[in-house]
């Protein structure tokens, strides 16, 4: 399937002529010629992702998607992440200073008026510059001066190019919301896994302390064979040294514990040292199921496509102004007011004054200045678009992405946990007959090895699961659905 800038199904085609102004940008852009060529809009939409199962068609993913791991304090640390971190802060301070620019640029359509007023008293010279009296009987003279007036000025939009740069900056504060759309998705995604590493470096502390007491325990054994003299030095030595190895890993399980709960605090705006991270069981988290719907259904659900596109729709505008500053430039200016030498009679009809004047200015000869000017943002446009087919193809791919991953995810986990009741078992049995002596310790060293990396294994395929899941929520768009927004509102 192909778009014109994209096409949707027709289960989806009302949703998107209410919500998504893109329309306009079709329309818009198509009709620009840069160089005698139409922009290449066409993206190909896949009907499905290739990867899902399920319902094609399916809402997207709840705005407080991560309720579904239930676990409390994940839904705590995300919501205060929420309201304090601080990419998020800086993100809304970047918005209201997009906002203030697009004012700014919006001036130019409106005309400029300014109130003077002044009072001067001047005194002339008594002497000329020889010395000699300007008049017989000498003496400088004083004056007065008193005026008020108000003056305008106003440049006719004849072609559009204050218009198009307003809309440029309009453009510019959009793409600017999307941008902080982009980061609080981001930062939730980041917040979750963190939260999950943390569980998980709690989860192989937990098992490395129970197998580093185990293997304590089968160390005492056959410390107690050897004096029966039935083991050797040898097995000694070897246990020890699977001991020492389990208790060597515990301090860089304690670093990453640490660190993680240290970038959770960075990430909801908290110094770590007041930061109380409790955790709990990796395998106690719900792992939610996901319907990633059409992938038309992703040109709204991500924001950092729709910033892309109003990207686009912001070099189009730029296009324009570049084209219409080489065509004259009209201006009308006005001022009027009341000049006197006596505030009696400043505001007398024979006081007043007035002048009006117009004016074109049409570039000639500028050194290819303007010129250079418009290709540089027609080669702007141009890059924008490819940025903006990038990020729809670059969406699609990761949903494919982090569909693939919650799929072979959960069949690793659950491989794993096979492995891991399969290594329990025969620990168990091991374990009973080191302790009846009919065991050799070759096959006790090998039995504990093979648990200690299962259990290891199993937290570390349990995280990557769960880590896919946010992969797809965040890919998803993080649960984000803009609301319908007209041109009006856009800068309110």
């Amino acid at each position: 399937m192909r778009a014109s800038r994209f096409d949707v199904s027709a289960a989806s085609a009302r949703r998107y002529t209410v919500l998504l102004w893109g329309p306009a940008l079709v329309s818009m852009l198509s009709g620009c010629m840069l160089g005698g060529d139409r922009l290449d809009l066409a993206v190909d939409i896949p009907p499905a992702y290739r990867a899902a199962h399920g319902p094609a068609y399916a809402a997207p993913p709840a705005l407080d998607w991560w309720g579904a791991f239930r676990s409390g304090e994940l839904t705590a640390l995300i919501q205060e992440a929420q309201a304090s971190n601080l990419d998020v802060a800086a993100a809304t301070a970047r918005i209201t200073q997009a906002d203030a620019l697009a004012r700014i640029a919006g001036a130019a359509l409106l005309p400029t008026v300014n109130l003077s007023g002044s009072a001067t008293r001047s005194k002339s010279s008594s002497a000329s510059s020889t010395g000699i009296p300007t008049a017989l009987g000498g003496g400088s003279s004083e004056r007065d001066s008193y005026s008020a007036s108000l003056s305008g000025s106003y440049e006719i939009d004849f072609w559009g190019k204050n218009r198009a740069a307003s809309r440029a900056a309009e453009e510019n504060a959009v793409a600017t919301r999307y941008a902080q759309d982009v980061i609080n998705v981001t930062t939730m995604a980041a917040v979750a896994n963190a939260y999950f590493q943390v569980l998980t470096a709690q989860e192989r502390l937990a098992a490395a302390r129970r197998n580093l007491s185990s293997g304590v325990r089968v160390l005492d054994l056959i410390k107690q064979r050897v004096d029966a003299g039935t083991a050797s030095a040898l097995e000694t030595a070897t246990q020890e040294g699977l001991v020492a190895t389990v208790r060597a890993a515990l301090p860089l399980l304690e670093q990453t514990l640490q660190q993680n709960r240290v970038a959770l605090g960075v990430l909801i705006g908290r110094p770590p040292e007041y930061l109380r991270v409790r955790g709990g069981s990796l395998y106690r988290l719900a792992v939610p199921r996901i319907t990633p719907g059409v992938p038309a259904d992703l040109l709204l659900q991500r924001p950092d496509i729709r910033q892309a596109e109003a990207a686009l729709a912001g070099a189009q505008a730029n296009v324009e102004v570049a084209r219409a500053q080489m065509l004259p430039s009209i201006s009308l200016t006005a001022q009027g007011g009341y000049q006197s030498a006596l505030v009696s009679t400043l505001f007398t009809p024979d006081a007043a004054f007035y002048s009006i004047a117009a004016s074109l200015a049409q570039p000639i000869f500028d050194g290819f200045r303007l010129q250079g000017n418009l290709e540089q943002q027609q080669g702007r446009q141009i890059e924008l678009l490819q940025l903006y087919r990038k990020a729809i193809v670059a969406g699609f791919g990761d949903v494919e992405n982090a569909l693939i991953a919650v799929q072979q995810s959960a069949v690793r986990e659950r491989l794993q946990r096979d492995v891991l009741d399969a290594s329990r078992r025969a620990f168990t049995i091991v374990d009973t007959r080191l302790t009846e002596g009919t065991v050799d310790l070759i096959t006790v060293l090998t039995t504990q090895q093979n648990l200690i990396q299962a259990e290891d294994n199993l937290a570390t395929a349990r995280l990557a699961r769960l880590q896919a899941v946010v992969s797809l929520f965040q890919a998803l768009g993080g649960g984000w659905t803009p609301a319908p927004l007209t041109r009006s509102a856009k800068l309110q």
